[in-house]
C-alpha cells in the first residue's frame, strides 16, 4: 500500500486566497479538501506544509493559481525595472491616456509609476506603421544603454519599440545585446503582439517588473515537487507550464479567480445551468462574472491602476469579503471595505488582536456562523472579544449590537450587488435569467439575500463551496492565447490573406503546446477577430463564422443597443486560442432517493437573526443532507470549507450532484 501511494501520482490543486491557501486533492475516486492558514511573507511556505499534511509521501501532480504577481504588483515590491524603447518616447508610461479614474476628486495623486525617469532609455532606430523601415539600430548606442543598465543594478528589463509587432527584429537585437548582462529581459513582441503603444508598453512593463519574484518563487516550487509534476492557472482560465509561466508571468495575475470562474461554469453545466454568475466571496474581496455557456474573456483589465492588455476572464472585484472592516466615517454612515483584516490578525472573533468589527463578526453575532464548526472546529472562534468591539460601538452611534451587526451585513451585500450590477445589467443583462453559483469561504452567508434583491431566480451551492476556486484548477484544460493586429478594413481581406495570418499565429501555437506536452490532434484551435465600425475608437472580439460581418454586427447590437449593418467594418486584430484538454475528474451524479426528510442531519437548534428578528434556526449538517432532500429556512448548514444560510421562507433542495439549490423567487 504504501509502495502504491508512492508510484501513483495523486493530483492535487491548490489556490492561495489572503486569508487561506485551499486544497482539493482527487485520489481513489473521491475529493478530499483542506485550508491551511497563508503566509505572507512567504506563500510558498503555506502550500509545501499543506501538501505534507495533506497527502505525505505521495507522488503529486499539483496544479497552482498563485497570488505571487498580483501582489508583487498591489505592493509595489518587483524588480528593479528599466524600459528601452523608441527614443523620444521614454515617457509613455507616464503620459499614459487622458481617461481619468477620479475626476472629481480634487486630492487625486496618481501612483508612482514601476519605473523611474532615470530608467527609461530612448534608442535611435524606427519602424513605420505598414512595417517598413524607417530608421536602423544605432548599435553604438545600445551598447552605451546596456552598461547603463547594468551600472543602475537593474534587475530586468522591458523592451517596448512602436509596431514591434510588425516586424520584431530590432527588439530581438536587443535581447541578443542583453544575454550575458544576467538581466532578466521581457520583449513586447513576445507578451503582446498589438498595437496601442502604451497599454502594450504598460504590459510588457508588469511582465518585467514581476518576473524576477515570479521565477524565483516558481522555481522553489518546482525545485520541492518537481518541475514537470507542477502547472500553473492563467488568468484566461487555462493551465501552463512551470516553464511558460516563468517565461510571461504577466499571463498569471488573476489566476486564482479565474480558477473559482471555470469551478463554477463547469458546476454549473452539469447542473443543466449554462447561463450563470459566480459569486466569489472570500476573506478580503468579492469576485464576480457572468458566465453565458462560455468562460467570458476581456483584454482591456486594469490592475493596480496599470492596464493589462493579454486575455483574462472577464471578473468583476469589489472590496468586500469576510475580513472587510466595518466602519463609520465623518459624516456618520456606515462603510464597509476595502480595508481588510486579512489571515493576520483576521476578524476580531480570531481572537488575534484585531479590535475593528468585520463581516465575519457580524454574522457570528447574528447566529448565522457556527464556531464550533469553523473549518472542522480547527480554528477557534470567540464570541466574547467581538461582543464587546460591537457593544462599545453600538452604545457610541446609539444603537443595539443587533442592528450594527445587521447593518454591516446589508452595507456588504450592497457593495456585492452593485459589483453583480456592473457584469450583468450594465451590460444588458436581465439577473433573472441566470442563476447565482455561489462560492469562496463567506459566499453562502449572504447569496440568497444578494439573489432576493437583484430577482435572481435560484441560486446553486456546490459541494465543497469555500474551495472551488481550487477545484476549478483541477477542472481546467491547457489554454494559451495569441494575437496579431494586422489593421485594415475587412472588405479588403480575401480568404487567403486571413488564413495566411491565422496560419502563422496556429504554427506557434503548436510549437508552444508540443512543449506543453500536447501533439496536433489533440488541439482544439479557436479562432477569434477584433472588428469595430470605421471610425470607432474599440473593438469588439468576436468567434470566427462563415459569415464574420454579421457575427459583429450581432454582436455590436448585444453590446450597444443598435448596429449598423450598412456601415464600414475594420479588421483591428486577430486572435487564436489553443485548447488541449486535460484529465480530469468528473463530477459523478448519484441516485435520488425516495425520502425528501431532512430531519437526520440536524445537529441542534440555536436562535438566530433575520430582519430584525431573532428566530429558532436549525443547523443542518451538510455531509448528511442527501440527494433529494428539502428543507425550509430558517436553517444554517454547516460544513468544513463553508456555512449556508437560508432566510425564513426560502426553500432548499439537493440535487444528484450534491449541490444545494435555493428557490429565490418567494418566501413561503
Amino acid at each position: 500500500m504504501k509502495e502504491e501511494q508512492i508510484t501513483i501520482p495523486v493530483f492535487v490543486s491548490v489556490d492561495t486566497g489572503g486569508t487561506f491557501t485551499d486544497f482539493v486533492c482527487f485520489r481513489n475516486g473521491r475529493f478530499q479538501v483542506f485550508k491551511y492558514p497563508s503566509s505572507r511573507e512567504d506563500p510558498s511556505e503555506a502550500v509545501l506544509k499543506g501538501l505534507e499534511q495533506i497527502v505525505p509521501g505521495c507522488s503529486l501532480r499539483v496544479i497552482h493559481g498563485s497570488t505571487v504577481a498580483t501582489n508583487t504588483l498591489l505592493e509595489r515590491k518587483g524588480a528593479k525595472t528599466a524600459i528601452i524603447t523608441n527614443k523620444g518616447f521614454e515617457d509613455i508610461l507616464e503620459i499614459g491616456r487622458q481617461t481619468r479614474s477620479r475626476i472629481y476628486d480634487l486630492f487625486y495623486r496618481r501612483q508612482n509609476q514601476l519605473v523611474d525617469s532615470k530608467l527609461r532609455f530612448g534608442i535611435n532606430c524606427r519602424i513605420d506603421s505598414g512595417g517598413r523601415r524607417i530608421e536602423e539600430l544605432d548599435r553604438r548606442e545600445l551598447t552605451d544603454i546596456v552598461k547603463a543598465i547594468r551600472a543602475h543594478g537593474v534587475d530586468s528589463v522591458a523592451v517596448c519599440l512602436l509596431f514591434s509587432f510588425l516586424d520584431p527584429s530590432d527588439e530581438m537585437l536587443i535581447e541578443k545585446a542583453m544575454e550575458n548582462s544576467g538581466v532578466e529581459v521581457s520583449l513586447s513582441c513576445d507578451v503582446l503582439k498589438e498595437f496601442r503603444e502604451y497599454e502594450r508598453l504598460s504590459t510588457t512593463v508588469i511582465d518585467a517588473y514581476v518576473k524576477p519574484v515570479m521565477r524565483r518563487y516558481l522555481k522553489g516550487l518546482s525545485d520541492a515537487l518537481g518541475e514537470k509534476m507542477l502547472s500553473i492557472m492563467q488568468s484566461n482560465g487555462g493551465r501552463i507550464s512551470v516553464k511558460a509561466a516563468s517565461r510571461q508571468p504577466v499571463r498569471t495575475i488573476l489566476s486564482g479567480p479565474a480558477g473559482g470562474v471555470v469551478g463554477a461554469l463547469r458546476t454549473g453545466v452539469k447542473a443543466g445551468f449554462d447561463k450563470i454568475i459566480s459569486f466569489d466571496m472570500g476573506g478580503t474581496s468579492t469576485d464576480v462574472a457572468l458566465i453565458d455557456g462560455k468562460l467570458p474573456l476581456r483584454t482591456d483589465s486594469i490592475i493596480a491602476g496599470l492596464p493589462v492588455q493579454v486575455p483574462m476572464i472577464d471578473i468583476q472585484t469589489v472590496g468586500a469579503g469576510g475580513g472587510s472592516i466595518a466602519r463609520f466615517d465623518e459624516g456618520g454612515a456606515l462603510t464597509v471595505g476595502p480595508q481588510s483584516a486579512g489571515a493576520h490578525p483576521g476578524p476580531i472573533c480570531y481572537g488575534k488582536g484585531c479590535s475593528e468589527p468585520t463581516v465575519t463578526d457580524a454574522n457570528l453575532l447574528l447566529g448565522r456562523l457556527i464556531p464550533e464548526n469553523f473549518l472542522g472546529g480547527a480554528v477557534p472562534i470567540l464570541k466574547e472579544p467581538a461582543e464587546r468591539v460591537f457593544n462599545n460601538l453600538a452604545r457610541l452611534w446609539s444603537m443595539t449590537r443587533k442592528e450594527l451587526a445587521e447593518g454591516i451585513c446589508t452595507v456588504a451585500n450592497s457593495n456585492m450587488e452593485r459589483a453583480i450590477r456592473v457584469v450583468s445589467v450594465e451590460k444588458g443583462h436581465d439577473p433573472g435569467d441566470f442563476t447565482l453559483v455561489s462560492f469562496g469561504g463567506a459566499g453562502a452567508m449572504h447569496a440568497a439575500f444578494l439573489a432576493e434583491s437583484l430577482g435572481i431566480p435560484r441560486v446553486l451551492i456546490p459541494e465543497h463551496p469555500g474551495v472551488l476556486s481550487a477545484m476549478g484548477m483541477l477542472l481546467s484544460d491547457v489554454i494559451m492565447d495569441y494575437s496579431l493586429t494586422v489593421m485594415q478594413d475587412f472588405s479588403l481581406f480575401s480568404e487567403e490573406d486571413l488564413n495566411s495570418f491565422y496560419a502563422s499565429l496556429e504554427s506557434r501555437a503548436i510549437g508552444d503546446m508540443r512543449d506543453e506536452g500536447f501533439m496536433n490532434d489533440q488541439l482544439l484551435l479557436e479562432r477569434y477577430a477584433d472588428l469595430r465600425y470605421k471610425g470607432q475608437s474599440y473593438e469588439l472580439i468576436v468567434p470566427w463564422s462563415s459569415d464574420l460581418a454579421q457575427g459583429f454586427h450581432a454582436a455590436h447590437q448585444r453590446a450597444y443597443g443598435y448596429c449598423d449593418r450598412e456601415g464600414e467594418i475594420e479588421m483591428v486584430n486577430v486572435r487564436l486560442r489553443a485548447v488541449a484538454e486535460t484529465d480530469k475528474p468528473s463530477l459523478e451524479c448519484c441516485k435520488i432517493p425516495q425520502t425528501k426528510d431532512p430531519s437526520e442531519a440536524v445537529i441542534c437548534e440555536r436562535s438566530c437573526v433575520f430582519d430584525g428578528v431573532t428566530v429558532a434556526t436549525k443547523l443542518y449538517r451538510r455531509s448528511l443532507l442527501r440527494e433529494g432532500f428539502e428543507l425550509e429556512g430558517p436553517a444554517i448548514i454547516a460544513e468544513y470549507s463553508s456555512t449556508t444560510v437560508l432566510p425564513p421562507g426560502m426553500i432548499l433542495s439537493v440535487d444528484s450532484l450534491r449541490n444545494m439549490v435555493i428557490d429565490c423567487t418567494g418566501r413561503r
